[in-house]
């Protein structure tokens, strides 16, 4: 999973909102052309304050975002099993460095093997290169964003051997081959020998160790400190090592400290799609008004339009109503749904405002208190909807059954449960009146004469956003929960969420605006989310019937309907609208694959221009 920027999100024209879907063109009616002139340069607009700023495809949580990976490292590192073509989000087997995994032995061994590509340098992608990746998972799991404790990679790994092109992976018990391939097996990239060092010389030894053993570990731990360290150093990707390693359509040739960064095709590329357009160019933004102002001087090919500018809304979910007026003639809107959820993170750990947010009750109010209906309609323009659980909307029925929405807006029910809980007006604010653990009383922690107040923080870059969150801390205040609020960069806001990996973290509730994207844990069971202990678990949510649940689902192919309802009932975070990004494209740009990709990835190499 991942932030839409995700946060990825998102982190989704919410934070997600500042990545922007784009694998989409403008014009799909139109067959590429196949004389379109090769030495042209494509401009695309990074999200506001939301620019890739970690390299290396084996990424920590906090560096878990759609930024970072599905619109930057993809274009040159491509993935063992690659996930999502414009509309379909299954897994693209042409588009893979490997064929499809073999299950045997009652689905406790894995064969894979790799293609053959190349690397930008020579070497073949094969065995050595996969088994790089997974000597460094077993060596350092919990700085690998979906890692769940006891589950998948590396932990249910018995032992791993290789030879050739293939690798062969015997596991400690039986799996649900769906669950251990989208959410597994996806999280692989392979990686070049080029990158198995400890120092600008220094041969690693990680890529060649026995799988397990002692000496691989040790090794691999003084790889991942080099590598770690040099992957946040925006101003060198462009460097022989790093490009080394590309086997994706693009080689990354310049970048800055603001985000800006040029690409150019790889001439070495073994996929099936060759890229139709010399260069791309990545260009930085630190407002969505200032993206704006250069999508009507017609200086960028494709960019976004927050929805605070358009005037009309959407006729529907997931269809696009008038273009902003200034760019009519030049540009076409087109609206992206993505495979997401969107909510709110919640503090379960050692922050003062834990006290409340580990009341069901409390939880329970301040989703009472999310007037989605009118934040749908009034901040987003119908380009969104609500969300209830943690499954998107768009799960298929073979994989979920419906869930049933157990809080919509209702502020006087809200307001009666806090009362029927021991909490008083007093002037405006809630006051607990009423201290015990009991069925009427506050909740343990919650002595009498508390305020019940929570620090709020959010990313900046979205007007739309803003407006969201104003509106729900309005709300909230007339129940009499006192807020203070902060706002941030993306990367800053992502960055300190996560109150698990930030013991600097001060937020209760926060929002990075695009709530999380199912890349690359493509099935979504909720173990690197919602697991006690998970990589992903931001919050530190524990709770034993929701891990009893989500392990039921990766032994055995079961619906997700009883997992997806809990986290409905149980709150684990709160749910806010899922927005769609909304993606303007040149009218001179077309494309081989359609309007929209729903896992956000970016694959400009299937791009041409017209003219």
């Amino acid at each position: 999973m991942q932030k839409k920027s995700k946060i990825w999100s998102v982190v989704v024209v919410l934070v997600v909102v500042a990545v922007i879907a784009i694998a989409l063109i403008a014009n799909s009616n139109k067959t590429p052309s196949t004389n379109a002139p090769a030495n042209r340069t494509l401009t695309i607009a990074e999200g506001a304050n939301a620019t890739p700023n970690y390299i290396l495809p084996f990424y920590p949580p906090a560096q878990c975002t759609v930024t970072n990976t599905s619109q930057f490292q993809v274009m040159m590192y491509r993935p063992l099993y690659w996930f999502g073509l414009a509309s379909d989000a299954g897994l693209q087997a042409q588009l893979s460095t490997g064929n499809l995994p073999v299950y045997s032995n009652h689905n406790t061994t894995v064969t894979l093997t790799t293609k053959g590509w190349k690397f930008a340098d020579g070497q073949t992608v094969n065995a050595q290169s996969v088994m790089f990746f997974l000597n460094m998972y077993k060596a350092e799991p919990a700085e690998f964003c979906t890692y769940s404790k006891g589950l998948g990679i590396p932990d249910q790994v018995k032992n791993v051997t290789s030879s050739g092109n293939t690798v062969t992976m015997n596991l400690t018990g039986s799996v649900n081959p769906m669950w251990f391939t989208d959410n597994q097996l996806a999280t692989i990239t392979p990686m070049a020998n080029a990158w198995d060092r400890t120092a600008t010389s220094a041969s690693g030894g990680c890529a060649t160790g026995v799988y397990g053993a002692a000496s691989t570990i040790s090794k691999c731990q003084a790889v991942w400190t080099y590598l770690n360290a040099q992957a946040t150093k925006a101003t060198t990707f462009p460097d022989k090592m790093w490009q080394s390693g590309v086997d994706g359509p693009w080689k990354l040739t310049a970048m800055d400290n603001l985000g800006n960064a040029s690409f150019t095709a790889n001439p070495s590329y073994s996929g099936p799609q060759k890229p139709m357009i010399k260069n791309v160019r990545l260009i930085a933004f630190t407002t969505a008004e200032a993206e704006q102002n250069q999508l009507q001087a017609g200086n960028i090919d494709v960019g976004y339009v927050d929805v605070s500018i358009l005037t009309q809304p959407a006729p529907a979910p997931g269809k696009a109503g008038a273009n902003w007026p200034r760019l009519n003639g030049k540009y076409n809107l087109v609206v992206v749904p993505t495979f997401s959820n969107n909510y709110m993170n919640l503090n379960f750990g050692k922050n003062p405002g834990a006290k409340f947010l580990n009341q069901l009750y409390i939880r329970q109010a301040l989703e009472l208190g999310i007037n989605q209906p009118a934040i749908v309609k009034n901040a987003l323009k119908n380009y969104a909807q609500p969300t209830w659980s943690e499954l998107p909307l768009s799960t298929p029925p073979t994989e979920s059954g419906a869930i049933t929405q157990p809080y919509p807006f209702n502020l006087a029910k809200a307001a009666t449960l806090l009362k029927s809980h021991g909490w008083t007006k007093s002037a405006g604010a809630l006051v607990c009146s009423s201290a015990g653990t009991g069925p009427t009383n506050c909740g343990a922690g919650i002595a009498s004469g508390t305020p019940l107040k929570l620090n709020i923080e959010w990313y900046s870059g979205s007007p739309s956003l803003d407006v969201e969150m104003n509106a729900i801390i309005a709300d909230w205040g007339t129940l009499g929960i006192q807020s203070s609020h902060s706002s941030g960069t993306f990367g800053a806001t992502a960055g300190t969420c996560p109150s698990a990996y930030n013991a600097a973290t001060t937020f209760d509730i926060c929002n990075w605006g695009g709530g999380w994207l199912y890349a690359p844990d493509y099935f979504p069971s909720g173990e690197p989310l919602l697991l006690t202990g998970a990589g992903s678990n931001s919050g530190q949510y524990s709770n034993h019937k929701m891990d009893t649940l989500i392990r039921s689902t990766l032994v055995q192919n079961v619906k997700l309907t009883t997992y997806g309802q809990y986290t409905a009932d149980q709150l684990p975070v709160l749910y806010d609208p899922l927005a769609t990004y909304q993606d303007e494209f040149i009218n001179t740009l077309q494309s081989k694959i359609g309007f929209q990709d729903v896992l956000l990835n970016f694959t400009p190499e299937y791009y041409s221009f017209t003219k």
